[in-house]
């Protein structure tokens, strides 16, 4: 046991030793803070002029321990010699120690070697084995941010509060808040409903929470849920997550939106109601040269499981943006879910081939009616100048061609991965371009015949119903039922590793997915989260949420001033494009489209 001890304390001596050889100025751990105390209070400092101070201050010492500052090469072969030779040392006096030191020793030496070759990171080079703290710090950074460091209502894209509803209305644990709200009431942005002195019960009937969609030229209308799932394409999402969604779509009694890679296999095996969205790609349906193939869409879109066809302009996440998948990533059922040949690149361009134009775009739609067979037909689209959406909606007025309705995606949309500029600033998010396309269609009176389907960040039975009462007759979620599948928001949809086996293709990831537990989650979600918006309905008075009108919710917009939802988007009356009345900017983008 004492040769053991000997033997410990000479290896830590003689690293102790090199230490001080590399670190010959540190001395004080808290130097930094003298330093800065003495300029802040802009005088001597144990007889220091302020001068010297700033000059200490300012002569390259960031505040690291300057152990880490004069680490460098040749300190990292100076301490890798000693150990070494401490490792050899204590050989003589305790062989079990030195194995053990040996061991870490020579992993110091090959870290620090191949940091010292490589040349792709700097730091690594420059202070090599100790380089790569700073990697793994930023590897750790956004699991220690989130379960330690963000706030219960900080949104990185949704807060702790908002994924807990969704986890506890999945699992059927208590949602309920004690202690009351958690919110800053006075907080600029703090949104509230106007309940009633007389609120009412809901009636417990089924279709006072389905909005039939379907105009006049439509033949097979279709009975929506108040909330379905928005279009996630399978690619992005793994097979276990298709099924899993799906057959809660079945059992929940709403649809799912097929996001446009195409009706895969595992859509159609549930059997839950779709929605297929077909963009640029046009894929399912398409040529080999990426054309729409007109006989391979009928045969789709007369499918019973489609229950309507979403033809996508653009998506909230990137509007205006194409994509393409690398050969390496179109494995055999995503080829046959797209239409493609399995290892080659596949290509979503910006825009459509089909059709150009407003007219254009009604003509190819009413295309699509008649070859699926009278089924709803409508378009996806997140809101960007304002005078091409008055284009489209001229047209139909011209034409007498209308859609069965319009998704309205919000700029604050998600997706597996966009380009930051995409992300952040491109596009109008969903309230201003929900209220946009309603006051258009109020305005040419087209209201009546076209519904609007909206989504954005809709997760909460409040969120549910201040999207309907600002204009919406139905509304489609997507990273809210991911949450209900069992999302962490781990951040990386985008690097083929999700946790939780949802937008990974790694078959060992997605077993962690089980389908049939999942499914009843995402299904108790969809059923709890409608529940709770019929219950705010009631309590604001009304017993249907096609009674509900933005006057109904406020929003503090200063410190000491609020206003409805109705004041700071006000309706338009009826007609008043078409008469030239409406208000001057809606009316100038109306005057100045070209249909």
């Amino acid at each position: 046991i004492n040769a053991e001890y000997m033997g410990l304390l000479l290896l830590l001596a003689m690293l102790a030793l090199l230490g001080r050889r590399v670190s010959p100025l540190a001395r004080s751990p808290f130097r930094a803070f003298h330093v800065s105390a003495g300029l802040a209070h802009g005088g001597g400092h144990h007889g220091a002029s302020g001068e010297a101070l700033e000059k200490r201050a300012y002569s390259g010492n960031s505040g690291f321990p300057e152990w880490v500052e004069h680490w460098n090469r040749g300190n990292f072969y100076k301490l890798g010699a000693v150990w070494a030779g401490a490792c050899v040392a204590t050989g003589f006096m305790s062989p079990g120690l030195a194995l053990i030191s040996s061991v870490f020793c020579g992993a110091y030496w090959a870290i620090g070697l191949n940091d010292i070759r490589q040349r792709s990171h700097a730091i690594r080079h420059n202070f090599p084995v100790l380089g790569n703290v700073r990697y793994i710090f930023e590897s750790v950074r956004p699991e220690i941010r989130q379960y330690f460091i963000e706030s219960d209502h900080e949104a990185s894209p949704f807060t702790r509060e908002q994924r807990a509803t969704a986890y506890q209305r999945a699992k059927l644990m208590t949602d309920t808040q004690p202690l009351g709200t958690r919110r800053d009431v006075y907080a600029v942005g703090y949104e509230w409903a106007n309940h009633s002195m007389f609120p009412v019960h809901p009636p417990n009937d089924p279709e006072l929470r389905r909005v039939t969609i379907g105009g006049p030229y439509c033949q097979k209308p279709y009975s929506a849920s108040l909330l379905n799932v928005s279009g996630m394409s399978y690619g992005a999402l793994s097979d276990n997550a298709i099924l899993a969604l799906n057959q809660a779509a079945k059992a929940g009694n709403f649809y799912h939106n097929t996001g446009e890679g195409g009706i895969s296999r595992f859509h159609l095996q549930p059997g839950g109601d779709l929605v297929w969205n077909i963009g640029t790609g046009y894929f399912g349906c398409r040529t080999k040269d990426g054309h729409f193939d007109a006989a391979r869409f009928r045969d789709t879109a007369t499918l019973e499981q489609v229950k309507m066809i979403e033809l996508k302009l653009s998506q909230g996440a990137k509007p205006g943006h194409g994509g393409l998948l690398p050969g390496s990533k179109v494995t055999p059922i995503i080829a046959e879910a797209r239409g493609v040949e399995p290892g080659r690149d596949c290509n979503s361009p910006p825009s459509h081939s089909a059709f150009s134009g407003p007219r254009g775009l009604l003509e190819f739609i009413a295309k699509l009616r008649e070859l699926s067979g009278g089924k709803p037909v409508g378009f996806k689209l997140c809101v960007g100048r304002p005078e091409e959406l008055s284009a489209i909606v001229k047209a139909m007025v011209a034409t007498q061609i209308y859609p069965d309705f319009i998704t309205v995606d919000g700029g604050e949309g998600g997706t597996g991965a966009a380009p930051v500029e995409f992300s952040n600033h491109v596009g109008m998010p969903m309230i201003e371009g929900l209220r946009l396309v309603h006051n258009n269609l109020i305005g040419a009176r087209l209201r009546d015949d076209v519904k609007i389907i909206a989504a954005g960040k809709v997760l909460t039975g409040f969120s549910l119903v201040r999207t309907l009462a600002l204009g919406a007759d139905v509304c489609n979620a997507a990273r809210a039922m991911l949450f209900a599948l069992g999302c962490v928001q781990a951040l990386k949809c985008n690097t083929n590793k999700c946790p939780t086996g949802i937008t990974t293709q790694d078959k060992e990831l997605q077993k962690g997915l089980h389908v049939p537990d999942k499914a009843v989650r995402v299904q108790n979600y969809h059923r709890k989260t409608v529940d709770a918006a019929m219950d705010v309905i009631g309590a604001i008075g009304l017993v249907s949420p096609s009674q509900l009108r933005p006057e109904h919710l406020m929003k503090r917009v200063a410190i000491g001033e609020v206003m409805s939802f109705e004041e700071q988007y006000p309706t338009v009356p009826v007609g008043c494009l078409i008469e030239g009345t409406a208000p001057p900017r809606l009316q100038k983008y109306w005057n100045e489209a070209r249909a």
